[in-house]
């Protein structure tokens, strides 16, 4: 796993004149906040890099409909196509089309099951998401012995679609990191996929606490189920003094719920980084230019200590 320089290549890619080149991109889902970041991104990395153009597809959840781009984008003879996959299992596949095609690929943000065998000119831009369950892990164990819960907490998970294998690994490794620390005698009493969405996390902690079961911990892969989370436990008369929340992402939403007190801590994943490695790749793909195979954007926690800092970064 290598993390990749590109500050040569960014000079080289803003300077220089070039033939008209066109991106294709295929994002995931427009309603989702954390992709219309990363699509918002990609397109103002483009806008600074001459002779580059993007056209950017919704693939609104639906690996079909996602395939269908991948094989529009194929005959419309695209220089590049990046995308953030709706199902990484399916990237074998995409994988193999685009390498028969000569196109250069770009996986933006969720980890590809092929990421360890990409093709020539293909690559994989993200974060690496067992360090965002690890972050995760530390400020709930922080807070919990602050509280005095260390031993005896009752922690619940709302994991994000099961098909992204971000879910999985921010999961195991939020639970593996409790287990290896002074929380070890924790109970994860139930885990769910919410799948990314703010309203699936809301119905899942309505019935956790309809259960009558104490609930210490909420852990989201992403804020917007923290958010939906948050919203459940006030709408059911809970203190939020009482329940540690986390998040993962650091939006602006999320940042607005750590400022009302009711966010506890969320990991920042840079979009607008990792949007402007995905096209810097890309580009220099287009350009015969050596690249790493994966592109490695740091996590950072975030709390109210030092949410100040990341107001304006996602």
């Amino acid at each position: 796993m290598k993390s990749m320089c590109l500050a040569a290549a960014l000079a080289a890619l803003m300077g220089s004149a070039a033939a008209a080149e066109t991106i294709g991109v295929s994002m995931q889902s427009f309603d989702n906040n954390f992709q219309t970041l990363l699509r918002e991104g990609i397109g103002a990395r483009a806008a600074e890099v001459d002779g580059v153009s993007v056209q950017v597809e919704d693939a609104q959840t639906d690996i079909s409909k996602q395939l269908n781009q991948v094989n529009n984008f194929i005959a419309a003879g695209v220089d590049a196509i990046i995308m953030t996959l709706t199902d990484t299992s399916a990237a074998p596949g995409i994988s193999e089309a685009a390498e028969k095609a000569g196109i250069p690929l770009v996986y933006l943000n969720l980890e590809p099951d092929n990421v360890g065998a990409l093709p020539q000119k293909q690559a994989y831009v993200g974060s690496k998401e067992t360090d965002s369950g690890e972050l995760g892990a530390q400020a709930a164990c922080s807070l919990l012995k602050e509280k005095g819960k260390a031993s005896d907490a009752q922690v619940y998970i709302l994991m994000g679609d099961l098909a992204h294998q971000a879910s999985r690994d921010r999961t195991s490794s939020f639970k593996d990191a409790l287990a290896a620390s002074d929380c070890k005698g924790v109970t994860i009493a139930d885990e769910q996929s919410g799948a990314w969405t703010r309203t699936n996390a809301m119905d899942l902690t309505t019935n956790w606490i309809t259960a009558g079961q104490p609930i210490d911990v909420v852990f989201a892969n992403n804020d917007e189920m923290a958010i939906g989370a948050i919203q459940a436990l006030k709408a059911a008369g809970v203190s939020m003094d009482d329940v540690i929340v986390i998040g993962i992402d650091a939006t602006q939403d999320g940042l607005a719920a750590m400022a009302a007190g009711d966010l506890d801590a969320t990991v920042f994943q840079n979009a607008k980084g990792q949007s402007a490695s995905a096209v810097d790749a890309a580009v220099a793909l287009v350009r015969g230019e050596a690249i790493e195979k994966q592109v490695w954007v740091p996590f950072e926690l975030v709390t109210p200590k030092n949410m100040a800092d990341y107001a304006s970064r996602n």
